[in-house]
């Protein structure tokens, strides 16, 4: 078997031919292999237009897989269908067929594609038009979203049929002008929701509701459309379409989940990279590693794509790659293109010609994102790499599935990282081939996400007393938003309760102040061409010449983190220097340079207990939860190198601190139990170790600096005794070695520095060492929340303060990271004790001798005694096996 326009895949399998993993199974975890499945049909079904059976045969439909006959079937008949199938397996005309069929009987109907992305549904929009045209068929299917033409949108409003967009259009740019759609939605007939999957945690709570409001117009225009989902395999797919759907007792929800379709033999294999340093347990890069096996495929000439867990690392292995590609052996002369990079952020063209190159082949190899995750049309490639579990088996299985297509045998390939989720999926994959999938969690009845929706929809329509919203009794919330002037009730007899036009930031309409994503809809740009480029991309060159423009964008949250000034972004294989971010406009000025290192940004983080819902004391410590209001705020960034991470340097960031209000549970470790790790010497501070050259005159600057007073408690110097001076930010972070690098320079800067007398010193190094032990404590349980909670790995954020204000005790917080939460922090007061036992297992269990990635340390951190500081902590928690 040949890989497509490539070279032979089959010899790369059998390691027994001196195949791609030949030299390296001694880190093979696990390599399963899924037989191949012939296909199933069934017949189109009897009801279907017969127009549309011949034009399918034409191209060479004679008959259906099993799960379209059913689906398609199931749609005919007038029932909500959610199909559950995996990746490639022609869902789309379980959808299409239904549709197309109405369109034929009865050209008023009307259809709404919805699709996570903007990218899947323009994919998606050159299908239909393709059918659209085999059947003669008159009517009209548009894109309607953010990158359609102003002058183009009324004509659609008149004319399309079929839209085809995404939740977030639905929401700010047609429920809210609903008026102007009457004759779409009055014909509305189906509601297609594509990558059902998607729409989990708090997107997913919000899309519910933006279901309710469109499932509101359209009873008021007189039609009750059916819904069509299409899911990836996950374990509650019914659940997660009633939550979505919210179908009533007339009409049912219909699961389609055995699927027909064809599948060649299938290859996944687990992949732990070598330990290189015992002592440290660290491991090899997992990036490294990708990039080696990668690079083995392209010299096979396989098609392959690489998905990263983030857009940093995905555009290294680019560069890397790229680099490769022309410099030694069978790789010699291959152009760079044949490589090519994709992920959020890239411009819409720049994705449409990576997708028509992995289509026909002229791409090779593609690194990617998750942005290539869901079911853009980019043709079956053979080979799928993995670097880093992507955060739950569901993810897993639908990354894996983009290699392989029809009856051709395809290979994926997990690289695990050194992150503890990580190293417990690869060391258990029996857990990972035996376990359903994640759930899909999603609650549309969140309080704060009522309060947000409720007046988009009273804009819409007023409230008429009485009236269901969801499962909620709303009236309540309707008499508060009252009260509170975003609503009031007429006394017209009806008691309807209309918007007063008061929004929270004097916009035009309440939708456009509701975000539908967890990070804020608001984004900055990335412009090339000088700080004055304040007016994008039509603004000329800049006084130097060069043109500006877009080269990418990032959302505001993550903007502190990626575009601060002086950071490395990284852009098509191509580095670029953030000269200045201009926070009010949104826009980032960079120009291209070429440097040896990249940059790491750190921030600061503070939780403030808002609320208390519930507390619970067990024997050895305390658990609560409640709703808390999370700031952040970046301050600093490291320089790394490239190859090695050496560390090079520090640099400040000067940028608005970030504040939300979410829910939260957290754990204080009580006083008898600090007292005891104390006792025994788990939590005392370690002050002995070489400040570097400077420290003596560094410390003295320090002093007279603070008036030879102890800046805690206000003591002065006694004569004879001088006072401390302590390091603020760890001195063992800066990753000072002698002889090799400069860093404690930066450690011992006077503004890290702080005088303290012996006690206070004391106090401060014990709280370094219960950050130390908490953090690590920490680490592990962020890194296993999702094996419980079934979400991904950062809808929950862990943070630790050594002696909370509210609490007075060292305080571990486990924290929704979403506006309002979706209660998944209501679920780790149960799970405490388990969650401390599996951390438990896993810290020993690892074969460092003193903390390591894998563990309880970041890569960076010197604390030789970290290891053993967790295992005390939990043990002086005392949890119980059940």
């Amino acid at each position: 078997m040949t890989a497509r326009n490539g070279g032979d895949i089959t010899a790369l399998l059998d390691p027994s031919r001196g195949g791609l993993l030949a030299d390296m199974m001694a880190q093979v975890t696990d390599w399963r292999v899924l037989p191949p499945r012939p296909a199933i049909w069934g017949p189109f079904p009897p009801q279907l237009d017969a127009r549309l059976r011949a034009a399918m045969a034409k191209r060479g439909i004679e008959q259906l897989y099993r799960h379209q006959s059913v689906a398609v079937g199931h749609a005919l008949d007038g029932e909500h269908v959610v199909i559950v199938t995996p990746t490639a397996s022609g869902k789309t005309l379980c959808y299409t067929l239904p549709t197309l069929h109405s369109l034929l009987q009865a050209p008023e109907t009307r259809a709404l594609y919805l699709f996570p992305t903007k990218a899947l549904a323009h994919d998606q929009l050159q299908m239909l038009r393709g059918y659209l045209q085999d059947l003669g068929l008159p009517a009209v299917a548009e894109a309607y979203d953010g990158d359609t033409p102003s002058s183009r949108r009324a004509a659609i409003r008149r004319q399309a049929q079929i839209i085809v967009t995404n939740p977030d259009m639905l929401h700010l740019g047609m429920l809210p002008y609903h008026p102007q759609w009457v004759a779409f939605f009055a014909g509305l007939r189906y509601i297609v929701i594509d990558e059902m999957h998607s729409y989990r945690g708090i997107f997913g709570s919000h899309v519910a509701n933006v279901l309710r409001r469109l499932r509101r117009i359209c009873r008021f225009y007189g039609s009750e459309p059916q819904v069509i989902g299409c899911s990836a395999t996950i374990a509650n797919p019914a659940q997660l379409a009633h939550k979505l759907v919210e179908a009533g007792d007339q009409i049912g929800v219909r699961l389609v989940v055995e699927h027909g379709a064809p599948q060649g033999e299938r290859h996944m294999v687990f992949y732990n990279p070598p330990i290189v340093d015992p002592q440290l347990g660290l491991r090899q890069s997992a990036l490294l590693t990708a990039r080696r096996l990668a690079n083995r495929l392209l010299d096979q000439d396989v098609q392959t794509v690489v998905f990263c867990g983030s857009r940093l690392a995905m555009e290294q292995l680019l560069i890397y790659l790229r680099d490769d590609a022309g410099t030694s052996g069978a790789r010699r002369g291959r152009p760079p293109e044949a490589i090519q990079g994709y992920r959020g952020g890239y411009l819409p063209q720049e994705r449409r010609a990576i997708e028509a190159g992995l289509r026909e082949g002229v791409v090779r190899c593609v690194v990617a994102t998750t942005a290539l995750e869901l079911g853009v049309d980019i043709g079956g490639l053979d080979a799928c790499i993995m670097v880093g579990y992507p955060g739950t088996i569901a993810g897993t299985w639908q990354q894996a599935g983009r290699a392989g297509r029809g009856q051709r045998p395809s290979l994926a390939i997990l690289i695990a990282s050194s992150s503890p989720l990580n190293q417990y999926i690869i060391t258990h994959p029996d857990y990972f081939f035996g376990q359903s999938p994640e759930h899909a969690l999603i609650n549309p009845d969140n309080l704060y996400l009522l309060l947000q929706h409720l007046p988009c929809a009273a804009f819409e329509l007023p409230f008429d007393r009485g009236e269901a919203y969801g499962a909620e009794e709303i009236e309540p919330l309707l008499t508060f938003m009252a009260q509170e002037g975003a609503l009031y009730c007429s006394d017209d007899g009806a008691g309807r309760w209309h918007w007063t036009g008061a929004g929270r930031t004097g916009g035009d309409y309440p939708a456009g102040e509701v975000s539908l994503r967890s990070a804020d809809a608001d984004s900055v740009r990335i412009v090339v061409g000088g700080e004055e480029a304040a007016q994008g991309d039509a603004a000329g060159p800049s006084p130097n010449g060069e043109r500006r423009r877009t080269i990418g964008v990032v959302d505001r949250a993550s903007a502190p983190l990626l575009v601060h000034e002086g950071a490395i972004y990284i852009h098509q294989a191509q580095q670029y220097l953030v000269t200045a971010l201009d926070w009010e406009a949104g826009l980032a000025h960079v120009r291209p340079v070429q440097l040896d290192y990249y940059t790491q940004a750190s921030q600061n983080t503070s939780i403030e207990i808002e609320r208390v819902f519930e507390e619970r004391v067990e024997p050895r410590c305390g658990l609560a939860r409640g709703e808390v209001t999370l700031t952040r705020k970046v301050t600093s960034y490291r320089r790394l190198r490239l190859e090695t991470m050496e560390h090079l340097g520090w640099g400040d960031v000067d940028l608005p601190e970030q504040q939300m209000l979410t829910a939260a549970a957290w754990l204080t470790v009580p006083a008898e139990v600090v007292e005891e790790l104390r006792q025994a010497g788990w939590w005392v501070g370690d002050t002995g170790h070489d400040r570097g050259p400077n420290w003596a005159e560094q410390r003295n600057r320090a002093r007279r600096r603070d008036g030879a007073r102890c800046q805690w408690c206000g003591a002065p110097e006694r004569p004879g005794r001088q006072h401390h001076v302590h390091h603020l930010i760890p001195f063992r972070e800066f990753g000072w070695v002698p002889g090799q690098n400069t860093a404690y320079l930066q450690a011992n800067r006077l503004e890290n520095l702080v005088t303290l007398c012996a006690n206070c010193h004391r106090r401060a190094e014990q709280q370094v060492a219960v950050r130390g032990t908490l953090s690590g404590l920490g680490r592990v349980l962020g890194h296993l929340l999702p094996l419980f909670l079934m979400c991904d790995p950062g809808d929950v954020g862990v943070s630790v303060e050594p002696e909370a204000r509210q609490t007075g005790l060292p305080t571990l917080f486990m924290v929704d990271e979403i506006p309002g939460g979706v209660g998944l922090s209501e679920e780790l007061l149960t799970l405490c004790d388990d969650l401390l036992l599996r951390a438990r297992e896993l810290v020993s269990a690892c074969p460092c001798e003193n903390g390591c990635p894998s563990c309880v340390e970041p890569a960076l951190s010197k604390d030789r005694e970290a290891k053993r500081r967790v295992i005390a902590l939990i043990d002086a928690l005392g949890p119980q096996r059940g």
